[in-house]
């Protein structure tokens, strides 16, 4: 009787495949039959397209409808192919012409009334239309914004799918109320923070810095804190930072977002379809330019943290953080085993992610920042405070951060209490967020030039070999480091970050290579051992 073609897009994790959606009508009971590989909520499909379809002026065949979704071998979830659906049925039944229809990739959920409502990944499937030859897409509008990020791409934002139809058709298109709805799980938006203090629960501050965020002045005291804040930023190495509670560590990460630069344009790409999968990106806010900052709660699961759920798996926390910071407050608190899990994507920057329903690969490059008491009531390391705290306790209370994932942290910095001095401000109050933005904002230029040619953009990325052929430090500047490996302070992984570390704080001193003093420095932000390191720019008041 007809048969008809159109086009949609699965998503396999942040990854879309474009699929052929074809319907086909023959004469025989009236039946609604959907193959290729779907889940529940795709099943539940036939129910609600026919009842869009019906609600928006147009005849349901009353024939054997099959509906096939190619390749089949791909599995395919979600309520995105509603209007795919909708409009190779209709095509089959004559209803609108099939070749308008052959070369559009169509992705939106449908109401029993018709409307088109938003779904999640709208960037990555589009992405990967584009990728696959195809120019024109139609999304619903609230997503359109969304889509039209993709160079080379014709968008069509519809409200309804009788808008859709007369589109289609050449009628006068009917002019539909607009939506209140935002987008899907628009609850969740204030779990990550594309920008610093957005959706964290921070008051708006006078004294915030021009991102919006909370100023890097407001934390009394902390010099050396600060700039190890500094470093992690110009260099992307990742933080621990202990101490007792109450001393400003929590304020210190918050505020490391508004002093990281902008993403670049391929880089906000990334986030934004890591966080339209998710479905946090805010409304009117189809672009993340600010990194992430993503903070869990201390009994966040190992599936909320690395990624995970029922059938395919969705990003977790690892991934939402991806190019800004995931900040594990009180980590001791967190499982050992959900810790652990870090540690893969802490080394290759993405997470693999097998189920039964297939194998996702995620993106994962975050700058991860630890906060830490010193035993569970925190009073361990103040003199005279009371600690009751058993040492057989507090050992296994340190013991939660394995050997491993410390390894892996770059700098390992004490934040002190602080003093009545630097609560009344007689010292003077601490540098603001704008100006050591500005100072990691050319650290990270003489890195970028630096690089320019290599496939690396910040200095924790540089493998080992190359630091210690390539970029070389000055002669005899790494006596302390030899003497360290020789002691048993270092391993063959602690001396490559301590050498990254090293090309950072030589960075933002404006040295060409690092010399003995920023290697010094490094060792004493790695092992915590005082090598008699001056204050540098970033600690002073």
């Amino acid at each position: 009787m007809g048969f008809a073609r159109t086009c949609s897009v699965a998503l396999v994790g942040v990854e879309g495949v474009v699929v052929e959606v074809q319907a086909d009508l023959e004469p025989g009971v009236a039946a609604f039959t959907l193959v290729g590989l779907p889940d529940k909520s795709l099943s539940e499909s036939r129910d609600r397209v026919r009842a869009a379809v019906v609600n928006s002026g147009a005849e349901w065949p009353q024939k054997k409808l099959t509906v096939g979704l190619s390749p089949a071998s791909v599995p395919k979830s979600g309520s995105g192919f509603d209007l795919a659906v909708a409009a190779a049925v209709l095509g089959a039944a004559e209803r609108i012409d099939p070749r308008t229809i052959a070369d559009l990739v169509l992705i939106g959920e449908l109401g029993l009334d018709g409307r088109v409502r938003p779904v999640r990944g709208v960037l990555p499937a589009v992405l990967a239309a584009a990728e696959a030859g195809y120019r024109q897409v139609v999304v619903p509008e609230q997503t359109a914004g969304e889509a039209a990020l993709v160079p080379g791409v014709s968008v069509l934002g519809v409200r309804t799918l009788r808008q859709l139809i007369a589109v289609l058709t050449d009628e006068p298109v009917p002019d539909e109320e607009p939506t209140e709805e935002g987008r899907p799980d628009a609850m969740l938006a204030g779990l990550l923070v594309p920008g610093a203090g957005i959706g964290t629960g921070l008051a708006a501050d006078p004294g915030a810095d021009p991102t919006g965020g909370p100023d890097l002045a407001d934390v009394a005291g902390q010099h050396r804190a600060r700039h190890a804040l500094e470093i992690a930023a110009a260099g992307s190495h990742h933080l621990m930072l202990s101490g007792p509670p109450g001393a400003g560590k929590t304020m210190l990460a918050e505020r490391l977002p508004g002093i990281l630069p902008p993403l670049t344009r391929q880089e906000s790409l990334e986030v934004t379809a890591v966080h339209s999968v998710a479905g946090i990106l805010p409304p009117g806010e189809p672009l993340v330019r600010r990194a992430p900052y993503c903070a869990p709660h201390h009994s966040a699961t190992m599936q909320s943290l690395v990624g995970g759920g029922n059938g395919l798996p969705r990003p977790g926390a690892v991934s939402l953080a991806h190019r800004g910071i995931l900040f594990l407050d009180e980590a001791p608190e967190f499982s050992g085993k959900v810790l652990d899990a870090l540690r893969q994507p802490l080394e290759s920057g993405h997470v693999v992610i097998a189920r039964a329903a297939g194998v996702v690969r995620l993106p994962a490059r975050f700058l991860l920042v630890l906060a830490a008491n010193p035993c569970p009531c925190g009073r361990h390391t103040l003199q005279g405070a009371g600690c009751e705290c058993p040492s057989s306790l507090v050992r296994r209370y340190q013991a939660r951060l394995s050997g491993p994932l410390l390894d892996r942290v770059d700098l390992r910095v004490e934040a002190e209490p602080v003093t009545r001095a630097d609560l009344l401000g007689l010292g003077g109050r601490g540098e603001a967020t704008a100006t050591v933005a500005a100072r990691v904002h050319e650290a990270r230029a003489r890195a970028a030039a630096r690089l320019a040619d290599t496939p690396w953009s910040v200095n924790s990325e540089i493998p080992g070999h190359e630091l210690r052929t390539r970029y070389l430090a000055a002669p005899g500047a790494l006596a302390a480091a030899e003497r360290d490996i020789e002691r048993g302070l270092l391993t063959a992984r602690g001396l490559d970050r301590v050498l990254r570390v090293a090309w950072t704080v030589a960075d933002l001193a404006g040295h060409d290579r690092p010399d003995s003093g920023d290697i010094a420095l490094a060792l004493e932000m790695r092992t915590g051992i005082a090598r008699g390191v001056p204050v540098g720019a970033g600690e002073r008041a």
